[in-house]
């Protein structure tokens, strides 16, 4: 097999491994530890360390570990997560949950520099252009990584479904879940109560060896970046300062674009946080038990990846503008009904619906704003990626932050006044571009790398 290509397959089925353990946490977290708000609380805390990791963290341990031992650590920082959730408190997860965050931002970089680089070295040696090479090889990872949320998803259900105390939900108890949740984490008998302690530690054990598999994959098999290879990108990194990438983030928002973009990039966090963080625990978990958690966000998983892929290919014949479109009235409708909708086990199928609708949604927002920021501003990629990260970012502390103080209707208006106001401003950036340069494209592209997918996905 081709090195450059072993190497890419190898990075591919580590993250895979990975963000299996990660993703399926993740889902669980508002459910597995709601006393207190412990669960999304540490979500928040993890994606305020990711901005602070952004900003500072990924140039200086690349330049002094390579790529490949910034990758293998910074995974270790994941695994440190999982081992916090054995004995979850404040005193673990919280701790566990900055280590993550810190680690995230340089995981990412690190994987998109050595691809980079890989595809660039093949693409001389094969005498190709360097950038289809490169294109390639993020089309091969984002194929295997894409479908972490799948596997990290069914493990956790077909592990929790053995438990043996099946508690039946009474209706009285039905009626307070929902968006005017009613119900206690003292008071709460119905399907949301815990697993057995066996049952969780059997998860996180699987959790934790994928995360360590992950980790002597890239160790035992990957190849180190060759020297006058990472001494080209070391001098990329050390071009401009810390201080000056830093403060160019926020130059960048002297760019009236930038502001007006602002409510959409936050959007993407507050809306990934309802799904992940509310709807899984007030819907999901209290009407059908936490064992239907994974089933329900594979639903997602599956739907918005395959969206993502038919919404990147169908961009360039129906414009950016129609695809926004349908996101918005599909977010709007979902919104509306979750809090008109009281749910009920015996509606199953409509437990499916809104998570394969919001996948829908979240494959719009991904695909199409990455492409409008690098269409929007070509000349200034990095600050306006930074800005993105940044953005995102603090949706997500901010829809994790209030999720444990306020109730789902309350966040759900919440969420329906931020799109409006992102399709405000969005619609103001489509006219100050119009009026600008009456011919721009509304062809978009989608982005290769860049979290989240996942960093969000984190």
């Amino acid at each position: 097999m081709e090195r450059n290509l072993k190497n890419v397959l190898v990075i591919s089925f580590g993250f895979l491994l990975l963000f299996t353990a990660y993703g399926g946490l993740q889902s669980l977290q508002s459910s597995l530890n709601s006393e207190e708000g412990l669960g999304v609380a540490s979500l928040s805390v993890l994606y305020a360390a990711l901005i602070l990791s952004s900003m500072f963290l990924p140039p200086i341990l690349i330049k002094k570990l390579g790529c490949k031992w910034t990758i293998a650590i910074s995974m270790c920082c994941y695994i440190a997560f999982s081992l916090g959730n054995f004995y979850a408190s404040w005193y673990t997860l919280i701790p566990t949950s900055v280590i993550l965050g810190l680690g995230g931002a340089p995981l990412w970089s690190a994987k998109c520099t050595y691809l980079t680089i890989a595809g660039s070295s093949y693409a001389e040696k094969a005498g190709k252009n360097a950038k289809d090479i490169i294109n390639q090889y993020f089309g091969i990872f984002f194929l295997v990584f894409q479908s972490s949320g799948i596997w990290g998803n069914l493990i956790s259900s077909l592990i929790l479904s053995q438990s043996s105390t099946k508690v039946e939900i009474s209706e009285e108890d039905l009626e307070c879940c929902g968006a005017y949740n009613c119900l206690t984490d003292t008071t709460n008998t119905t399907g949301s109560a815990k697993p057995s302690n066996s049952l969780i530690y059997t998860l996180l054990g699987v959790y934790t060896a994928s995360g360590v598999l992950a980790v002597l994959l890239v160790i035992i098999f990957l190849d180190q970046i060759k020297s006058d290879q990472a001494e080209t990108e070391k001098e990329k990194l050390e071009a401009p300062s810390f201080w000056s990438t830093f403060l160019a983030t926020f130059r960048h928002l002297k760019d009236k674009r930038q502001c007006l973009l602002i409510p959409l990039t936050m959007y993407s966090g507050f809306e990934q946080g309802f799904l992940s963080g509310d709807y899984t625990k007030v819907y999901v978990t209290c009407a059908l038990g936490i064992q239907y958690v994974g089933y329900v966000m594979i639903c997602f998983a599956a739907v918005n990846s395959l969206c993502s892929l038919l919404f990147g290919k169908i961009s360039q014949f129906t414009g950016r503008k129609l695809l926004f479109a349908l996101a918005t009235v599909t977010n709007t409708a979902c919104i509306i009904a979750l809090l008109l909708w009281k749910p009920h086990p015996k509606q199953l199928a409509v437990f499916f619906v809104f998570p394969a609708l919001w996948g829908l949604s979240d494959a719009v927002w991904q695909t199409q704003t990455n492409g409008l920021y690098g269409i929007l501003f070509e000349k200034h990629k990095e600050a306006a990626f930074a800005n993105y990260r940044l953005w995102e970012s603090l949706g997500f502390v901010i829809a994790f932050g209030y999720s444990t103080k306020l109730q789902a209707y309350i966040k759900l208006y919440i969420l329906l006044s931020v799109l409006v106001l992102s399709m405000v401003t969005y619609g103001a950036v489509e006219y100050l571009e119009a009026k600008s340069s009456p011919e721009t494209p509304t062809a978009t592209k989608k982005e290769n790398g860049g979290p989240h997918s996942q960093e969000t996905r984190m």
